[in-house]
């Protein structure tokens, strides 16, 4: 897989754009707001989604670590394509997840290829998603621990939700929320 590139952009027409890397052009998709800003015969670096199917080896460019992680986070939702998670991107990640916090069906239907029924989709999906990544540090060792012995999400949100304020260290914790998913 590949993971970054770092080149020099021989043409920012559109998107895909071309990367050239040691004398090898790669076709790139980009978000488009990201593209406007390219100079061409600049270098760049780019952080990578390669996305293979049977018929297809697509790569997909990020500025930041942030936006690619957010882009693989909107694949997870069933129906979004990273075509589609492409263009949901373009509006930038904090819109986003500031309109899958609020629920806010207006935002996506506004992006092309996305109907009432998949924005509704994405804010269910993302909304447990997100609340999950943005926890406190303990919180998300906690929660990488008891899904790593396979418990649920879901599950695990709602332990979490329920356990002691005695609970001081990781272990504790840990401890507890296993007795309560045991039930």
């Amino acid at each position: 897989m590949i993971a970054r590139l770092t080149g020099i952009i021989e043409s920012n027409t559109r998107s895909p754009l071309i990367v050239d890397v040691h004398d090898v052009g790669y076709l790139v998709h980009v978000p488009e707001r990201f593209l406007a800003s390219m100079k061409v015969n600049k270098s760049l670096t780019l952080y990578i989604h390669s996305h293979i199917r049977e018929d297809a080896f697509d790569l997909y460019g990020f500025e930041n670590q942030k936006d690619l992680s957010f882009f693989e986070l909107l694949l997870t939702v069933s129906g979004v394509g990273p075509k589609t998670a492409l263009l949901v991107i373009d509006r930038g990640v904090s819109a986003v997840e500031t309109s899958v916090r609020k629920g806010d069906v207006a935002f996506f239907t506004s992006i092309p290829r996305l109907g009432t029924k998949n924005a509704q989709k994405i804010i269910i999906e993302l909304k447990g998603k997100l609340d999950l990544t943005e926890s406190s540090g303990d919180t998300k060792q906690l929660t990488d621990a008891l899904s790593g012995m396979g418990f649920d999400r879901q599950e695990i949100r709602e332990a979490i939700k329920h356990l002691d304020a005695k609970d001081v260290s990781v272990e504790q914790k840990i401890r507890h929320a296993l007795k309560l998913l045991a039930k």
